[in-house]
């Protein structure tokens, strides 16, 4: 019997096929990564007729019966992102979701971009607890729980969780440049409201009494790329946090996106994963620390000194979004979006490759297209880097990427052997 986590694959004909380009549910371990769901019909494969309202219980039913076939249920979401076409929609697609999360709401990001694959009004994706594990043969059912947690001293909603733990994994809801005791966004620009948005992230780490250094991972939404620099700004204000960090200049993973619009028309609004040393539940004190994060950086992708290319802890590497930039030039590749696209998945690959593991091994893929209608052209290179189809999947248009990118690409990639305390 193997004493490994395997990368488990699923599908169910109840909900829309990935046509072999990618799979509706990826587990590794104890966490279980969804595709994110167009509101397509899993029987005729189109859209659903109606508006937005009938769109989004669409896209919420193909996420259940997803969950449901692979033996879980809807209180077992750890997160869930929406992406609209039209922030506005935002609220009737809220009344949507809290149908189904009435008793347990988990952690949430909603974001406006500038396209979706077939024209959708919206699509939502989830990230699923998998409380028994992947190890052949070992069920671990019942070993972990759920802990989900408030802090007054950031902003609340009735409609997420500031935080959702589960098994060595923090996951907190994107946090809006909001002053928790106005409810209002503070006064400024794009950096007043970066600082702000890692202010509330800090308070939500200290009521769980969790270093800010615990952060592995950063998605950036930004109204305007432009503004890109003042955000940086007040991002190298908080990382390195620590003097232990900053000895060995930490930073974490980090993916930067031009949203079409945020909530409370904001300019910026931000999301971290952050790691969980002592699980769920807890273990013993002596044991917090018994898990390290590795953070690993190659000279064979871009590098970056505000991002690691790849932090890991526990049994998940995650990536810094990847640009088709030449490893060693810097410099932007030559040709359309397939060479563009090409580049990505190399970076990818030579990251993957540099901390000992192999594409086979990527559980979830983010795409970030400047033009979705790109996307044919782009799964073309697609099917040469993951022929199986195995890696959960996510697609969207944006108005911008970095450099003038045609396509930038991240990813989550397993990691079997974790990460267990240095020697």
């Amino acid at each position: 019997m193997s004493s490994f986590n395997a990368v488990l694959a699923r599908n169910s004909e109840k909900a829309p096929n990935g046509m072999g380009r990618y799979s509706q549910t990826v587990a590794f371990s104890h966490y279980n990564n969804l595709s994110a769901q167009l509101p397509v019909d899993p029987a005729t494969g189109r859209l659903v007729a109606g508006g937005v309202k009938e769109q989004a219980e669409r896209c919420f039913k193909n996420i259940q019966e997803i969950i449901k076939s692979i033996g879980h249920e809807m209180s077992d979401v750890v997160r869930i992102t929406i992406f609209l076409q039209d922030i506005s929609d935002m609220h009737a697609v809220n009344a949507v979701y809290s149908a189904f999360f009435q008793d347990y709401v988990p952690t949430l990001t909603t974001v406006a971009v500038a396209a979706l694959p077939m024209g959708a009004l919206l699509q939502v994706e989830a990230l699923l607890s998998n409380g028994e594990g992947t190890i052949p043969n070992a069920p671990q059912a019942g070993d972990l729980i759920k802990i989900a947690s408030d802090s007054r001293n950031a902003p609340t909603s009735h409609l997420s969780t500031q935080s959702v733990a589960f098994s060595h994994y923090n996951n907190i809801s994107a946090q809006l440049p909001i002053d928790p005791e106005s409810g209002k966004l503070v006064a400024g620009g794009a950096r007043e409201q970066a600082v702000q948005c890692l202010k509330n992230i800090r308070a939500i780490l200290e009521n769980i009494a969790v270093p800010f250094d615990d952060i592995v991972k950063v998605n950036i939404f930004l109204k305007n790329l432009s503004d890109i620099e003042s955000v940086n700004e007040a991002y190298r204000a908080f990382f390195p946090d620590s003097a232990i960090a900053r000895a060995v200049a930490y930073v974490p993973a980090r993916t930067v996106v031009e949203a079409a619009a945020l909530p409370m028309d904001a300019l910026v609004q931000i999301e971290a994963v952050v790691s969980h040393g002592d699980g769920t539940p807890p273990q013993a004190v002596e044991d917090r620390h018994g898990i390290v994060i590795k953070a690993h950086n190659t000279e064979n992708a871009p590098r970056c000194p505000l991002s690691t290319q790849t932090v890991a802890f526990s049994h998940y590497n995650h990536l810094s979004a990847q640009l088709p930039l030449h490893p060693e030039t810097n410099e932007m590749v030559a040709g359309g979006v397939k060479e563009q696209a090409a580049q990505c998945l190399n970076n990818i690959k030579a990251i993957v490759e540099s901390v000992g593991h192999a594409m086979g091994d990527v559980v979830k893929v983010n795409v970030f297209l400047k033009n979705i209608a790109d996307m044919d052209a782009v799964d073309e290179v697609y099917a040469t880097f993951f022929p199986g189809g195995v890696p959960a999947r996510r697609v969207v248009g944006v108005g911008a990427l970095p450099r003038g990118a045609m396509i930038q690409i991240d990813a989550v990639v397993a990691n079997a052997e974790g990460t267990p305390p240095k020697a």
